[in-house]
C-alpha cells in the first residue's frame, strides 16, 4: 500500500496545482467504486500473463472520455511503469488523502434496523460537536446488534447495542460475586 498512498499524494498534489481536486475526486471514486464490484477487472489489471499494452486499451476503452484527461493522463503513466494492478489501491488511497486535505471526519453508525432522519441529524450534530471539520455518516445495519446502536468515529468507538449490554450481563454472571450466606 505504499507505493500506492504515494502515487495517491502525487495525484493529490498535482490536482491542487491544476485547481482540479474536486474533479479527479469523482473520477477516482468511480474508478474505486468499479474496482469494487468488479473484482475481475482488479484481478486483469494485476494479471502478469494479460500484457500491459492489452490492459492500457482496456482501460483506454473504459475510462476514455468518462474521466478528466488529467486522470486519465495519470492511468496511462501508471501503466506505462507497469503499476496498473495498483489503480484500486491508488483510488483508495486518495480516498482517504482526499478527506485528511479536506478535513473531512468519517462516521459509522451501525444499528439492527437502520436509523431515522431524526436520529441522523443527531448523531450527526453531536459528532459535528466534536470536531473543527466536516463529517461524512455512513449508515450500516447488522441484524446480531439486536438493537441499539455502534458508533465509530475514527479511532474511538461507542457501543450501545443490546448484544453487548447482554454480553457484559452474560460477563458479570459467570463472575458471580455474589456470595450466599445461609
Amino acid at each position: 500500500m505504499g507505493a500506492a498512498s504515494r502515487y495517491a499524494k502525487s495525484l493529490i498534489g498535482l490536482a491542487v496545482e491544476k485547481g482540479q481536486l474536486e474533479a479527479i475526486h469523482k473520477d477516482m471514486q468511480m474508478i474505486k467504486g468499479l474496482c469494487d464490484s468488479n473484482p475481475d477487472f482488479v484481478n486483469l489489471l494485476e494479471s502478469p500473463v494479460v500484457k500491459t499494452d492489452k490492459k492500457k486499451a482496456i482501460l483506454a476503452e473504459i475510462f476514455k472520455g468518462k474521466i478528466s484527461d488529467l486522470t486519465f493522463s495519470f492511468i496511462n503513466i501508471i501503466a506505462d511503469k507497469r503499476r496498473e494492478g495498483y489503480i484500486d489501491d491508488i483510488a483508495k488511497a486518495f480516498d482517504g488523502q482526499y478527506k485528511a486535505y479536506k478535513n473531512i471526519l468519517t462516521a459509522v453508525i451501525t444499528s439492527a434496523n437502520g436509523i431515522d432522519a431524526a436520529t441522523k441529524s443527531k448523531v450527526l450534530e453531536l459528532v459535528k460537536a466534536t470536531t473543527n471539520g466536516e463529517v461524512e455518516l455512513i449508515e450500516k445495519t447488522d441484524k446480531d446488534l439486536i438493537g441499539g446502536f455502534v458508533l465509530t468515529v475514527g479511532d474511538k468507538q461507542i457501543d450501545a447495542s443490546v448484544a453487548r449490554k447482554l454480553n457484559d450481563l452474560r460477563k458479570n454472571f459467570s463472575e458471580n460475586p455474589f456470595v450466599k450466606e445461609f
